[in-house]
């Protein structure tokens, strides 16, 4: 039999193949979900907004927890996202992209990462565009707050 006749022969007949779907979905989200730049990168303007400014070398840590914490599909996980080499990498490529348009500074002698008027600008938009993303990134926000703080409060116990 040639490969058109199969083809034919098999449009002619009512086939069915049954499948057996043996695996449950897991409602928790895989790591390369959140992996995205502008995700990333409005996670990073978000939290150069804030009063205290997050240090360049812990935010690859920071962006990561934060997600961690903020969005439901990782707050039962334990994939420790804080601690992937492929949203540092990542995290990397996002700051580079937004030093280069002007939407934030790094401060070299401090290492921090400091927003620009353009990047508030961003933030501000992102923030009136959508509802859910408003709520999403002041929950990033909050997030960030909370981990400042019990960092705040663990070094004053030591």
């Amino acid at each position: 039999m040639n490969f058109d006749a199969f083809f034919q022969e098999g449009n002619g007949k009512d086939l069915i193949i049954p499948l057996k779907n043996n695996s449950t979905r897991v409602e928790s989200l895989d790591n390369e979900a959140l992996f995205q730049l502008p995700l990333i990168s409005i996670i990073i303007l978000v939290l150069a907004k804030d009063r205290s400014k997050p240090r360049i070398s812990e935010l690859g840590q920071l962006v990561g927890e934060c997600i961690e914490k903020s969005f439901i599909g990782f707050k039962s996980s334990d994939q420790h996202l804080g601690w992937s080499a492929n949203l540092r990498i990542r995290t990397v490529k996002a700051i580079n992209f937004l030093e280069k348009s002007n939407l934030i500074i790094i401060n070299n002698r401090k290492e921090k990462v400091i927003i620009t008027e353009l990047g508030k600008k961003v933030v501000e938009r992102a923030l009136k565009w959508d509802h859910n993303l408003e709520y999403n990134l002041k929950l990033i926000a909050r997030t960030y707050r909370n981990i400042r703080v019990s960092r705040q409060l663990d070094l004053e116990l030591m």
